[in-house]
């Protein structure tokens, strides 16, 4: 494709150009279908949260009309069929994990619609057979750029659209431009080998500098895609982004002195979402960051540019970061960006709230906290400075956000949160939210797992669930948490040492107890667990079916791995309305959940005549 060759697209371009008219008449179409299905869920959200004010049935989650009836059946549905997902267990290769069923159904249909762009009406054996294959992947592939660029941004107009946020559209982002990879291929391949047979390739490349041009945007998307590759994006995540920014505008440069006049409206709608990107997230920065005539009443507040923020050591791999004064509202679930100069200085990476309200204990109004675990680069240097002698450090922070789309927690009768380590900063929050707004929600029962392989990794959460613990009892909502440090059992740092042996209920109890609130219904979330040791006594146990639990009978303490699929089995099979499972942790830990959550629907076959009501699957997993 050439701008000074306009007779050669000509040829081919009505065709092309209506191809490329109905991809994007197909994609407004499936962001339209959302946006209903959005609306239905939002109605539906409405209905349950009205029926839970009025009091007027006792479980307001079951649909209350046949329209609702077969919307849950629907929704079963597309649920188990998007659930299961294949992990890859190999060590070092785990990161070959397919993308869950549901994200492969999508993919299949896309990938239908490129075939069907790029094969109809193409295969017609005259003289023009490779040039018109050529034009057709060259046209297929640039009608992909504009949304590549869209599913990239931050200020996400279809996540807007559709209520999702741009994390959870950046793995299809990455799909897509593989997808334009290979139709490039194809686009370019073909023009050689028409070409090669007419033995004039280097008289092409002299005559049509432009070539030289496509092939160079050829090249940026390879080395994007293998860049992009999970293994090497993690190794230096920082440095793959500042590329990765550089690659995209040079592909914009490149693809845009390649193509014709006729096709260049691709590249200003590329550069109109980018643009549109840049000036919102300026907005958030400068309106989440900077104050005019800022309180200077408040004690550490009030600053005209940024905010103070105080960095707490929790033991030797996790700090707490208490942002101080901030200028937003939040939902349980969101996460913003942090940039904190004297750490970082060009860097600002997302960090999940891990509060769902204000922190009463800090001087300042509105102040949030975050969670860091050390990994390496910028975590490890925060951790290290948090750590250092002489009490926590101060800083200061500039924050972008709030980021993310988390659903409406509150609509369901149960909600079992389960996460991994620093997950608890999502799902925390979420428990906190309900405890809060118990009169206003449906909840009446709530399953906490927390899984960590030291004990100073959960320090911090367990001080605030027996708060949550007590609030919870207060309001009349069944709390069940269940803590498993997963580390080597003869260590007794973090919750251990608070940690007293006791006999568990047998598998027989376990399996019969009451779903009623009180410490019975607590101990039960060991149900079906292997053989614990007593950490107190540093000692392996000989009984089968053991269970560890802090003073105040409310946590169960294991020392092992907890059996998930027992755990939400129990919570579903004990509530009569819909439950929600939410999971916060690694490939592994979510895989497994995802399966479990499948099955169990399949097996249930709710809302398909059984009168079990319906599984809801929430999976938090940043795909960066």
């Amino acid at each position: 494709m050439n701008h000074s060759h306009n007779h050669g697209t000509s040829r081919f371009s009505t065709l092309n150009q209506d191809l490329a008219r109905r991809y994007w008449y197909t994609v407004a179409g499936f962001v339209g279908a959302l946006c209903v299905i959005r609306g239905v869920n939002f109605y539906k959200a409405r209905i349950r949260l009205r029926r839970r004010a009025a009091r007027s049935v006792a479980c307001p989650t079951k649909p209350s009309n046949q329209f609702l009836e077969l919307w849950a059946t629907l929704t079963a549905v597309i649920r188990e069929i998007s659930g299961p997902q294949l992990y890859v267990p190999l060590r070092g290769l785990s990161w070959l994990t397919p993308p869950p069923l549901g994200r492969v159904v999508v993919l299949l249909v896309y990938w239908i619609i490129i075939v069907y762009m790029m094969a109809i009406h193409v295969s017609v054996k005259d003289a023009f057979y490779w040039e018109r294959i050529g034009y057709r992947n060259a046209w297929v592939t640039i009608t992909q750029l504009p949304l590549l660029y869209l599913l990239a941004t931050k200020c996400n107009v279809i996540g807007f659209l559709v209520g999702t946020s741009h994390e959870r559209l950046n793995w299809l982002h990455r799909w897509v431009g593989r997808t334009m990879f290979v139709t490039a291929t194809v686009h370019g391949w073909h023009f050689y080998t028409d070409w090669a047979r007419a033995d004039f390739v280097e008289y092409q490349l002299k005559m049509m500098p432009s070539i030289k041009y496509g092939l160079g945007a050829w090249a940026v998307l390879l080395w994007t895609m293998v860049a992009g590759l999970a293994p090497l994006r993690r190794v230096a995540y920082e440095v793959f982004v500042a590329q990765h920014i550089l690659s995209a505008a040079f592909l914009l440069w490149l693809v845009y002195v390649h193509i014709p006049d006729s096709a260049r409206y691709n590249v200003w709608f590329a550069i109109a979402a980018l643009c549109l990107d840049r000036v919102c997230r300026v907005a958030l920065l400068m309106g989440q960051n900077v104050q005019l005539f800022p309180d200077k009443s408040k004690c550490q507040g009030g600053r005209r540019i940024g905010h103070a923020a105080q960095l707490t050591a929790v033991g030797d791999s996790v700090a707490v970061i208490t942002i101080k004064d901030v200028h937003f509202t939040w939902r349980a679930g969101q996460h913003l960006y942090l940039w904190l100069p004297s750490i970082g200085m060009a860097e600002a990476h997302p960090y999940t709230i891990a509060c769902a309200h204000s922190l009463p204990e800090t001087c300042v109004c509105n102040s949030i906290q975050l969670v860091v675990r050390k990994h390496r680069g910028f975590s490890r240097r925060l951790c290290e400075a948090a750590s250092r002698p002489g009490g926590p450090k101060k800083v200061t922070a500039f924050i972008s956000g709030p980021y993310g789309a988390p659903p409406c927690w509150d609509i369901y009768e149960t909600v079992v949160l389960i996460s991994a380590s620093t997950g608890a900063s999502f799902t925390l929050p979420i428990l906190e939210s309900l405890v809060q707004g118990s009169e206003t929600n449906c909840v009446k029962r709530v399953e906490f797992l927390l899984v960590a392989r030291q004990g100073e990794e959960v320090d911090f959460y367990v001080g605030r669930l027996h708060e949550l613990i007590r609030r919870a009892k207060e309001v009349g909502i069944a709390l069940g948490v269940l803590v498993a440090i997963t580390r080597d059992p003869t260590a007794t740092d973090g919750p251990a040492t608070r940690i007293r042996a006791c006999d568990g209920p047998s598998s027989s109890e376990l399996s019969s107890s009451s779903p009623a609130g009180g410490a019975g219904q607590e101990k039960s979330a060991a149900t079906a667990l292997p053989a614990e040791v007593d950490v107190e006594h540093r000692r392996p146990r000989s009984a089968g079916r053991m269970s560890t639990e802090s003073t105040d009978s409310h946590v169960v303490y294991l020392s092992t791995r907890p059996d998930v699929a027992a755990l939400i089995r129990r919570a579903v099979e004990a509530t009569t309305g819909e439950t929600s499972v939410v999971v916060c942790g690694g490939p592994s830990l979510s895989s497994r959940v995802r399966n479990c959550v499948a099955a169990l629907s399949d097996e249930r076959a709710v809302h398909k005549g059984t009168g079990a009501q319906g599984i809801h699957l929430h999976v938090e997993e940043y795909s960066f």
